[in-house]
């Protein structure tokens, strides 16, 4: 009976450090996923004037904190993609991202982000003209 008992422990134990490492895996490829695409980039986009607000001498330390904070931040929305996608849909975009065209893309996030930024603006700008029409 205890070898029987054993045995069963075992094959849990095995079983849950299995689990573990194909979570740890895919948690690891979306993570990868979110740096091929750009995200991070995107992010330090818009936090780069954040960090002119902050004193000069401080300025360095706070980087550090505030890149801390992205790393978390991407392995929260790691999280999201293991819920909304497979693990095989992330290696697939792992296989799109370490394309030519995928690496493309990725390399103008930051001319996407800034172009578009530009181009959400003048849309605001001219939104505003059409709901004055409606407010008077």
């Amino acid at each position: 009976m205890k070898k029987l008992l054993l045995a069963a422990v075992f094959m849990l134990v095995a079983q849950v450090t299995m689990a573990q490492t194909a979570d740890a895996t895919f948690k690891a490829d979306a993570i990868k996923v979110l740096n091929l695409s750009g995200f991070a980039t995107q992010f330090e986009m818009l936090t780069k004037d954040i960090v002119k607000n902050v004193p000069a001498e401080k300025q360095a330390e706070f980087k550090k904190d505030l890149d801390a904070s992205i790393q978390d931040l991407i392995a929260k929305i790691a999280d999201i993609y293991m819920q909304e996608f497979t693990h095989e849909d992330i290696k697939a975009m792992l296989k799109y991202y370490e394309s030519p065209v995928g690496k493309k893309f990725a390399s103008k996030t930051g001319v996407l982000f800034e172009k578009g930024q530009a181009a959400g603006q003048e849309w605001g700008m001219g939104l505003q003209g059409v709901m004055a029409k409606y407010m008077e």
